[in-house]
């Protein structure tokens, strides 16, 4: 059994608390959230120890788990990591690219265990999808949200369309040859309405939009690949993969045939819904860190994941500031 402690008590800060009395393999010791009224309450609700500083639950944890702005991650990381210890920490990784850098530093040279929470690898539906992948050329994304002043402090790349660079840098096996970007700002001080067309080498574009002003909430993704299509209800957890194969001599009348032409063999459309298990995706990621500390193995979201994620995610930032000069 690990010790663990949580950094945060916001809105996520108190999912991971309950998500950590549910896994019988961690030993929840506390939290410190800066807020003391909140801490107060946070306490008394979960019935979990609240602590009066960083270092003192830092000190009685085996493993820390960062909740906290993103502001503040680089500094609550790095005094983990300096004290040996095991570090989930929630996405973005860093604010800058050159705080992950250090982190990862820090991190080897500490040799523990860094995950970072891009949870969506663990949504049910994405883990669902994921045997049907083979090498998508295009990929299309959206996520919208309704206006939450939380998560303001940075921009809608690095709150919102984070998540799907981490799954897209997952799935295209391929390094990144050119980026477009666009944004606005419209009610905060960063974009809060973004658009991005990212180029790999070997040829597949993702086109991903983020936008935390919409009046409905939507995270989908839709990949195309040879022969098929698969389509992806991050939300919902809802997946359809549509696959296209030489139609055979028996076909099924009823199935929806295509006459590709220029003396091409006729298609035929297969659809598949794949089921999903209903699971808790932050609950998921919070085992699978569990385990990769016990069985000493690279975590599924890495570090180094975090970092790519990171770099790109400025990467498009810093596009976006060009194009308004």
């Amino acid at each position: 059994m690990l010790k663990i402690g949580v950094l945060g008590a916001g809105h996520l800060g108190k999912i991971h608390l309950k998500c950590i009395k549910l896994i019988p393999e961690y030993q929840l010791i506390g939290f410190y959230d800066a807020d003391k009224e909140n801490a107060a309450q946070v306490a008394q609700t979960y019935g979990v120890k609240s602590f009066n500083s960083i270092d003192e639950i830092v000190e009685k944890a085996d493993v820390v788990d960062i909740v906290t702005p993103t502001v503040s991650h680089y500094q609550c990381a790095a005094k983990a990591l300096k004290k040996s210890k095991h570090v989930f920490i929630e996405k973005p990784l860093t604010t800058t690219i050159e705080e992950a850098a250090d982190l990862i530093k820090i991190a080897e040279e500490a040799h523990v265990k860094v995950q970072v929470g891009h949870v969506e690898r663990f949504n049910p539906a994405f883990i669902a999808a994921m045997p049907f992948f083979n090498a998508p050329m295009f990929i299309e994304n959206h996520r919208l949200a309704q206006f939450n002043p939380r998560g303001t402090d940075v921009p809608v790349i690095l709150d919102l369309m984070i998540h799907d660079i981490d799954i897209i840098l997952s799935v295209v096996k391929s390094d990144i040859k050119k980026v477009h970007a666009s944004g606005v700002s419209v009610i905060s001080d960063t974009p809060d309405i973004a658009n991005a067309r990212i180029e790999f080498e070997n040829g597949c574009v993702a086109n991903l939009t983020a936008s935390r002003i919409s009046l409905k909430n939507m995270r989908k993704s839709r990949f195309f690949q040879k022969d098929a299509y698969i389509a992806i209800d991050f939300l919902k957890k809802d997946v359809e993969i549509v696959k296209m194969e030489d139609a055979q001599n028996n076909e099924n009348p009823f199935a929806i045939t295509i006459d590709p032409g220029n003396d091409k063999p006729a298609k035929q459309l297969f659809f598949e819904k794949p089921k999903i298990k209903d699971t808790n995706a932050i609950e998921m990621e919070l085992k699978s860190f569990y385990n990769a500390i016990m069985r000493n193995e690279e975590p599924p979201v890495s570090i180094h994941d975090g970092y790519k994620s990171l770099e790109l995610a400025h990467h498009i930032i810093q596009k976006i500031n060009k194009n308004k000069i």
